[in-house]
């Protein structure tokens, strides 16, 4: 165990704040405004059915596979440095490498 010592303790003298605002440890934020869906996780309901919605559009309105043929590679050299990039970028993530 740690020797004892005669430390002196002062006492922080009591903060004027806004309660509005979030308090150091308090897992309290401030009010939402109302109406709106409360985010959750990384993401949030509203932003993930925009996403669904212009993904479904976008599969109806558009040739996927004329897309994907249009986003190959050019040539080996261009394949090679976009596999070189995708490397890269797994290298930096803690998924799949």
């Amino acid at each position: 165990m740690y020797p004892k010592t005669n430390r002196i303790l002062q006492q922080q003298p009591p903060r004027h704040s806004d309660p509005q605002q979030q308090q150091a440890g308090s897992s309290d934020f401030q009010p939402k405004p109302a109406g709106k869906q409360q985010q959750m996780g990384e993401g949030s309901y509203e932003g993930s059915a925009d996403y669904k919605k212009r993904t479904e559009d976008y599969l109806k309105t558009h040739d996927v596979k004329s897309d994907a043929e249009a986003a190959k590679p050019r040539s080996a050299e261009e394949a090679r440095e976009l596999e070189k990039a995708e490397e890269e970028g797994k290298s930096h993530s803690k998924g799949e490498h």
